[in-house]
């Protein structure tokens, strides 16, 4: 496969990543499912993705519609699962709807209706291939938690929320929790290891006891007396884990930077006038990023399970929020539904395995080492 827009260097990489044929499998089956998972409303929603009214069309999955919008009678949102909203909307407001819906969207179905009336319109409405959402609370007719069936393939929760759409939100809640955590845990870390490593000196040694007093901080409990005093939410989170996991990544960038910063062609940069920051980051910084990469899958999953052990102890997201950590935590409480247990283990050994996988394949990219034919 040319890339006649990459560089050699790239191209090599690529090549090299392609070689590991796990990593780029991986890579496939990681960005389907997560691209999935960024349209999860039209995947898993209790509002339809069209709806057909005597001649007209709505699109309640993304417009708000009162139920007088289809004949009702209230000005509120119109709740379609109710067999009376349906009933109207297919049998295009025929007002014996409040009386016995099940018989007149059956005659609406089969055309009786329209010896009754002249102007009938016979509606209808696409679901989601997961008509319910994720906080979405359903009516199973018993004890919740409800073992899986026809209409919920992976049960409902101990609130008689689809699992399956908690899944699959879930899946993208945290994805782009970890990557958005790690991304700026990253910069900060690799900003201030370059720091450190480039100048040295007086510069490393403040550098060294502000993050030997920083990793000293118990994070746990300060999150635990934030989540006491604020109500916890996502960008919260991710600002208190970034606060925390900053410097993760400075020990291995400063040790390639002291390393480095003695080599010849830097000495040679800086005896042509190159400024510092170009050196540190366009020609010291690459050779930095092998060791960097071979530490991001841990930053990646470790913030994944950080997620999920913070909802799981309660002092993360909110409950109504899909959370995995949370369906752990269902699990653990309803040891007679093996169900939740087997989702959650299923969806974050996937999930993390296929992450692992990507990042070995990036790392053997970047090594300049790894030569693949």
């Amino acid at each position: 496969m040319r890339l006649p827009r990459l560089s050699p260097l790239n191209r090599r990489r690529w090549r090299n990543f392609k070689a590991n044929r796990r990593a780029l499998w991986s890579l496939w089956i990681f960005g389907i499912l997560f691209v999935l998972s960024l349209f999860a409303e039209l995947l898993a929603n209790d509002r339809p993705l069209l709806v057909s009214y005597r001649g007209d069309l709505y699109t309640p999955i993304f417009t708000f519609y009162p139920e007088t919008e289809f004949g009702g009678d209230f000005r509120t949102e119109a709740v379609y699962r109710d067999i009376e909203v349906q009933c109207l909307i297919i049998s295009g407001g025929a007002d014996a709807c409040w009386d016995d819906p099940e018989a007149i969207i059956a005659a609406a179905q089969d055309g009786s209706l329209e010896d009754e009336f002249s102007d009938f319109h016979r509606g209808w409405l696409i679901w989601p291939p997961v008509p319910y959402s994720y906080n979405t609370v359903n009516d199973i007719g018993g004890a919740a938690p409800s073992a899986p069936d026809a209409d919920h393939w992976l049960g409902t929760d101990d609130t008689a929320r689809d699992v399956l759409a908690r899944v699959i939100y879930g899946f993208r809640l945290s994805v782009a929790f970890a990557l958005i955590v790690t991304f700026l845990t990253s910069v900060i870390g690799i900003a201030a290891g370059a720091v450190q490593g480039y100048f040295g000196g007086l510069v490393d040694l403040l550098f060294q006891r502000v993050i030997e007093l920083w990793g000293a901080t118990p994070s746990l409990y300060i999150i635990i007396i934030v989540a006491a005093i604020f109500r916890m939410d996502f960008w919260l989170l991710v600002f208190l884990m970034t606060l925390f996991g900053w410097t993760a990544l400075v020990g291995v960038v400063r040790a390639e930077f002291l390393r480095a910063r003695n080599f010849e062609y830097v000495r040679a940069a800086r005896a042509l006038g190159v400024s510092n920051q170009v050196i540190m980051f366009r020609h010291v910084l690459p050779n930095a990023m092998v060791a960097t990469l071979t530490m991001l899958p841990f930053i990646v999953t470790g913030t994944i399970g950080s997620l999920a052990a913070l909802d799981f102890l309660g002092f993360g997201l909110p409950s109504s929020a899909p959370s995995l950590g949370e369906l752990t935590l269902q699990a653990k409480n309803n040891l007679q539904a093996p169900w939740l247990g087997f989702t959650a283990f299923t969806a974050f050994a996937f999930m993390l395995s296929l992450l692992v996988f990507i990042f070995e394949g990036v790392r053997d990219a970047f090594d300049p080492r790894k030569t693949f034919q």
